[in-house]
């Protein structure tokens, strides 16, 4: 008999620990603060503007979307200041490219350096002109008032994209990160301007993505060509699907929903692989909350990643919260996700840890752990944390 009590004592500790803590919207709020405060007290503003930079503050700048915390948006001036707006800076459009990875100031048209717009853009919005009004679900403008082109928190990326969405070629993404650095800058651009080429040219070069790293039969990413299933598999032999790149087309798609008119042609196809990847996701996700760095082959790289599982947990939120993907279904993933990043990656500090350092695949015996972070980690908490904000409020 006291063999039984204590399994059941057992049995209902474990169930009570599975119980995902109630937060409040408030407790949310402070969570934001001190993980942004954490981060922007400890690093400096003037860093480059490459993707890595970039895509924190496309998480900052949702923060200031919610909070309307003046400091944290100087931090975001300060940075875009600092690059002077710009991404690559070269200045001859025949010497720009995109075919293969680089760092130099001639990769003009390769997505790292276009993430940036994404914040320049929204900065603009916010402190330049137009008709705009910042809500729950981000910056929206209906007028499409004409830009000052020549405005200098604008002028590159008028420059950049336009110069992309002009151009016959649709093989710049050939990389999965590419559709969070870059999709987004499409849509924005369309927003900022109301020219349908963007989203033209957004759909064509996705198709292109599509055809070399979508895998049909699980609607799920390889991170680009050279992980294709057979030529490339896990260390137990299947599909090798990376966690962060498919958590930068998950949040990607979500981003590019959130700007896409309901009435533009192609806005079902987009809806329709924002869902299933949604789904195709859901499933992977562990039981403690959080996605491995190989999706489908948790033995190849075990132990949680904070960068991915943000990014998943983002994008579902915001599916639920705009109506995209049922509560019901998804609630379950997004609470465990999200006890996974406050009780597990978030550190007493304020820091994010558990973030698996730049790279692009999935490797066996890399140290992850607490004191692992990283600014585009941070800034996939703090975009994850704002939607959950709004989940809470809204459901």
């Amino acid at each position: 008999m006291t063999r039984k009590l204590l399994l059941l004592a057992i049995v209902l500790t474990a169930a009570l620990a599975l119980q995902a803590r109630k937060w409040t919207p408030a407790e949310v709020r402070n969570v934001i603060r001190k993980v942004n405060t954490y981060w922007q007290q400890n690093n400096k503003a003037e860093v480059r503007a490459f993707w890595d930079n970039a895509a924190y503050h496309t998480g900052n700048m949702e923060v200031y979307k919610l909070l309307g915390d003046q400091q944290m948006l100087d931090y975001s001036i300060r940075w875009a200041e600092h690059n002077q707006w710009k991404g690559a800076r070269e200045t001859d459009p025949g010497k720009w490219k995109y075919k293969t990875y680089g760092e130099g100031q001639d990769y003009v048209l390769f997505g790292d350096w276009q993430i940036c717009f994404q914040a320049y853009i929204d900065l603009y919005v916010l402190l330049g002109d137009g008709c705009w009004v910042i809500g729950d679900g981000g910056m929206t403008n209906t007028q499409h008032p004409t830009p000052n082109t020549q405005h200098p928190k604008i002028k590159r990326a008028m420059e950049v994209m336009g110069y992309e969405a002009d151009s016959r070629v649709h093989d710049y993404w050939w990389w999965a990160d590419a559709l969070y650095m870059v999709m987004p800058v499409m849509t924005k651009m369309y927003r900022l301007t109301g020219d349908e080429k963007y989203l033209d040219k957004l759909y064509e070069n996705l198709l292109y993505s599509d055809s070399i790293m979508l895998d049909e039969e699980t609607g799920l990413y390889f991170r680009d060509g050279k992980y294709v299933y057979p030529k490339h598999k896990s260390a137990n032999g299947k599909k090798d699907f990376w966690a962060r790149g498919d958590g930068w087309v998950l949040a990607g798609l979500a981003k590019v929903l959130q700007d896409m008119p309901e009435n533009y042609i192609r806005q079902p196809f987009f809806v329709h692989k924002f869902t299933r990847l949604a789904r195709a996701v859901a499933k992977c996700q562990q039981p403690q909350g959080y996605w491995t760095r190989s999706m489908l082959d948790a033995a190849h790289a075990p132990g949680p990643e904070t960068s991915g599982t943000a990014f998943f947990c983002y994008g579902l939120l915001w599916g639920v919260n705009h109506g995209r993907l049922d509560k019901k279904e998804f609630a379950p993933v997004i609470e465990r996700a999200w006890k996974y990043l406050t009780e597990t990656a978030l550190q007493q500090s304020g820091k994010v840890g558990y973030v698996q350092p730049i790279g692009e695949r999935a490797i066996p015996g890399q140290t992850v752990d607490a004191n692992s972070e990283a600014n585009f980690g941070v800034g996939a908490f703090l975009l994850a944390a704002c939607e959950y904000e709004r989940y809470l409020r809204r459901n």
